[in-house]
């Protein structure tokens, strides 16, 4: 393969959850994942604060920028901008079902146009000499299942893309709210893997629905990857398993090593003007199941947004926890 990145486990673009500081988070409980960012428009780039989108600190890396556009020109533009920050991948949205992006014509309504994605794919590998990926749904509304999905695929390889990061989920643009995309079209594995079996020369990655490092090791016995998303943000401590489980290196570091792990970070970024809640929410899961973890919590959310708020804010809840244990 081409792509020099792992894409073994892989950690989703979840709007308004997996920002730097979050990332950040990950990096510390996994050397080995590939982190993605929140989903970045290209009329953001083009038009709105380029630094704001596209800042990430080196410690991140390996992490792929995720944009959202149609326009081939564009999305070349913007490709280029996320290899000269220093990103380690370009993906294409074409999952995303939200209201805003059909209107956009962007994310999963672009299934329905499988040549317009080619020709931006292609402008965007032509621009940039890092990986470029896609990452789209097994289908929307009436297309039909796997011969709509393999044509997708198929059109996409021509085009040169090798890597596929797949949401083993239908997308319902009429009738579904983002949410319900989410959770109430079915999983179909199946899908994903005939696919691996017909193209066994692209690298496949499953999205969707995988709750546990179990999970993973079976999906892996017939995939190239898996993508989660929902479940290491809630449960930040399945990421500690990773490079152990499923790479065959050390175990990360316990919930009280990555706290202090955390507190530099968190002095250099409220020197920068940043909110000590806008990095403290992505640690609430980071006890749970531990006792004390309830007060972990509440502390951080009682407290973390208030005015002045600093470091002995999360050094005051971790002290509830180790009280507790």
């Amino acid at each position: 393969m081409p792509d020099q990145l792992s894409h073994r486990f892989c950690t989703a673009p979840l709007m308004d959850w997996s920002d730097r500081h979050c990332r950040y988070l990950w990096r510390l409980l996994s050397r080995h994942a590939l982190l993605y960012t929140e989903m970045v428009t290209t009329g953001a780039l083009i038009h709105g604060d380029r630094e704001r989108h596209l800042q990430f600190d080196a410690a991140e890396l390996p992490v792929a920028l995720q944009l959202g556009g149609s326009d081939p020109r564009e999305l070349a533009a913007c490709a280029r901008m996320g290899e000269q920050w220093g990103y380690s991948e370009i993906n294409l949205n074409c999952g995303c079902p939200s209201d805003r992006v059909q209107s956009g014509r962007f994310g999963a309504c672009l299934m329905a146009e499988p040549e317009l994605v080619a020709e931006g794919l292609a402008a965007m590998r032509e621009a940039v000499s890092i990986p470029v990926t896609v990452k789209h749904r097994i289908g929307i509304d009436d297309m039909e299942d796997y011969a709509g999905l393999s044509r997708f695929v198929e059109a996409q390889a021509d085009a040169g893309i090798t890597t596929f990061i797949v949401h083993a989920r239908k997308a319902w643009l009429d009738g579904l709210s983002p949410r319900q995309n989410r959770e109430i079209p079915p999983l179909k594995y199946d899908m994903v893997y005939r696919l691996k079996r017909n193209y066994p020369q692209l690298e496949i990655v499953l999205n969707g629905g995988i709750d546990s490092i179990d999970e993973c090791r079976g999906h892996l016995r017939q995939l190239d990857g898996v993508m989660l998303g929902r479940a290491p943000y809630q449960m930040p401590n399945l990421l500690a398993q990773v490079d152990r489980e499923l790479f065959g290196g050390e175990s990360g570091p316990t919930p009280v090593e990555v706290v202090g792990r955390m507190l530099p970070y968190i002095e250099r970024q409220l020197g920068h003007g940043t909110r000590l809640n806008h990095i403290t929410r992505h640690m609430l899961g980071l006890f749970q199941g531990v006792p004390g973890a309830r007060r972990f919590r509440r502390h951080l959310s009682e407290n973390a947004h208030k005015p002045g708020a600093g470091p002995e804010v999360l050094e005051q809840a971790l002290a509830l926890v180790t009280q507790a244990a």
